[in-house]
C-alpha cells in the first residue's frame, strides 16, 4: 500500500513540476516528451488533485486559465481511465458525452465549409455565409451544457472539496461563449467579404471551434470520470431532474434514467407527482390532465418567454413541425434559418413594443395548407409575457362542404 501511495505521490509531483514548466514558457512539445518517458499514463483523479494544489499554492487561477488549452494538449492521450465507472443510458453524463458528439459533428461541418468558402463565386457567398451562420448558430447552443455544469454539477464537487478546476474551466467557458458570439456578429454583417472571413478565421472562427472540441476531451477525460467517483446516485437525480429548466444541446435522450431506490417517482410520460392540482380562476385540472390537453388539440404550440427563451412545445402526434427538447432554453432566433431570422426579430419588436398582437401567415409544404400564426400573450396589466406559435394543417378542412348532423366517427385526424 505504501509503495502505491509513494508512486502516486511521485506522480504528482512531476506532473506538478512539468506543468509549472509550462507556465515558465518552456517549450510544451519538449514538456510532453518529458511526460511521455517519465510518466506515460496519469489518472484522472491525479490531475484534478495537481490543479487543485497548484492553485491553493498560489498559482493564479487566471494564468491557469490562460494555458489550461497546453495542459491539455501535453496531456491529451496520457490519462488513464481505467478506474471509471460505467456510465448508465440517459444519466447526466451519457446525456453530455452524446451531446459532444453532436457538437464535433457540427465542428466538422462547420470546419469543410470555412475550407470550401474562398472557391465558391461571388454569386453563391451569401449562401454559403447563411451556411456558415447555421453551424454558428448551432454551436451557441454549447452554452446549455456550459451552465447545466456551472449550475448543477460544479456545485456538487465545490461541497466536496473540488473547487479550482471547476472555475477554470468556467473561465474558459465564458470564452467560448464571447468568440461564439464575435463570430455571430460577423457573420451577419451585410457587407460582409472574402477578405473579412479569411481575417476573422483565423483570430475567431477556427480557435473557437478548436475550444469546444479541447473542452469536450477535458470532460470525457478528466470532469466526467471524477464525477461519476465523487456524486451519489441521489446527486445525480437533482441533477437529472433539473436539467430540462436548462435544456439540452443539440440532443434529445431517448431515454430517461432514474436511479432505483429512490422514494420520489416519475410517470411514464415523464411527469413528477408530486400530489395537487393546478387551480386557476375557471377550473382545474392535475398536471396529467393538462399534458394530454395539450397534446390533443389538433394544433402545434410553441412558447417563447418574454426573453425571447423557447420553453415549451406541444408534443401530439399531429406535429405539423418537427421540435426536440433540445431547443429548450434556446433564443428563438437561433432556431430559424438566418435568412428568416429578420422576420421573427421584427414580430418580436413589435410584440414588445404594443404596436401589435397577432401575426399570421400561411403556406404550401408537401401539398398540405399549413396556417402559422403568431400571439403576444400578455397579463391583465398588459405587461408583455411572451410569444405563442400555433401551427395547424387546415387542408382537410378546406375541403369540407354543406353540413355533418349525424355522429360519425372516423380514423381520420380531423
Amino acid at each position: 500500500m505504501s509503495e502505491l501511495i509513494n508512486n502516486s505521490g511521485f506522480r504528482k509531483e512531476r506532473l506538478k513540476e512539468l506543468i509549472l514548466k509550462l507556465h515558465k514558457g518552456e517549450d510544451p512539445s519538449k514538456v510532453r516528451a518529458e511526460l511521455i518517458s517519465t510518466l506515460q499514463q496519469i489518472p484522472y483523479g491525479e490531475v484534478v488533485e495537481v490543479e487543485q494544489e497548484l492553485i491553493s499554492e498560489g498559482l493564479p487561477e487566471t494564468e491557469v486559465l490562460k494555458l489550461c488549452d497546453v495542459h491539455g494538449e501535453v496531456l491529451d492521450g496520457h490519462i488513464d481511465q481505467s478506474g471509471a465507472m460505467k456510465i448508465p443510458e440517459g444519466h447526466p453524463v451519457d446525456v453530455f458525452i452524446k451531446e459532444n458528439r453532436e457538437l464535433l459533428k457540427v465542428i466538422e461541418k462547420t470546419r469543410v465549409l470555412l475550407g470550401s468558402l474562398y472557391a465558391v463565386s461571388d454569386e453563391e457567398f451569401k449562401s454559403s455565409v447563411f451556411s456558415i451562420q447555421a453551424c454558428y448558430n448551432e454551436l451557441t447552443d454549447v452554452d446549455k451544457h456550459y451552465q447545466r455544469k456551472e449550475y448543477l454539477l460544479f456545485p456538487y464537487l465545490e461541497k466536496k472539496e473540488i473547487t479550482g478546476p471547476p472555475k477554470v474551466m468556467w473561465g474558459k467557458h465564458d470564452e467560448i461563449r464571447d468568440q461564439l458570439k464575435g463570430c455571430i456578429e460577423i457573420l451577419r454583417n451585410p457587407d460582409l467579404k472574402k477578405t473579412d472571413l479569411e481575417e476573422a478565421e483565423e483570430i475567431l472562427f477556427a480557435p473557437v471551434l478548436k475550444a469546444i472540441e479541447d473542452m469536450t476531451k477535458k470532460e470525457e477525460d478528466i470532469l466526467f470520470p471524477m464525477s461519476m467517483d465523487l456524486l451519489n446516485n441521489e446527486e445525480w437525480w437533482n441533477i437529472h431532474r433539473q436539467t430540462l429548466e436548462i435544456g439540452y444541446t443539440l440532443y434529445d435522450p431517448p431515454v430517461d434514467w432514474k436511479p432505483e431506490g429512490l422514494s420520489e417517482t416519475e410517470d411514464s410520460h415523464g411527469v413528477l407527482t408530486q400530489g395537487g392540482n393546478i387551480q386557476l380562476p375557471s377550473g382545474s385540472f392535475s398536471a396529467e390532465e393538462l399534458m394530454a390537453i395539450l397534446n390533443t388539440v389538433p394544433v402545434d404550440m410553441t412558447f417563447v418567454d418574454k426573453n425571447d427563451k423557447v420553453k415549451y412545445f406541444t408534443q401530439g402526434s399531429h406535429r405539423i413541425f418537427t421540435r426536440s427538447r433540445s431547443i429548450i432554453n434556446r433564443d428563438v432566433r437561433l432556431c430559424h434559418p438566418p435568412g428568416s431570422v429578420h422576420i421573427v426579430e421584427k414580430i418580436i419588436e413589435d410584440f414588445k413594443s404594443g404596436k401589435a398582437s397577432h401575426a399570421p401567415f400561411w403556406i404550401q409544404m408537401r401539398g398540405k395548407f399549413i396556417y402559422i400564426e403568431y400571439y403576444a400573450l400578455r397579463n391583465e396589466n398588459g405587461e408583455y409575457l411572451g410569444t405563442l406559435e400555433v401551427s395547424q394543417d387546415l387542408t382537410h378542412l378546406r375541403s369540407l362542404q354543406g353540413e355533418r348532423r349525424i355522429l360519425e366517427y372516423t380514423d381520420k385526424k380531423e
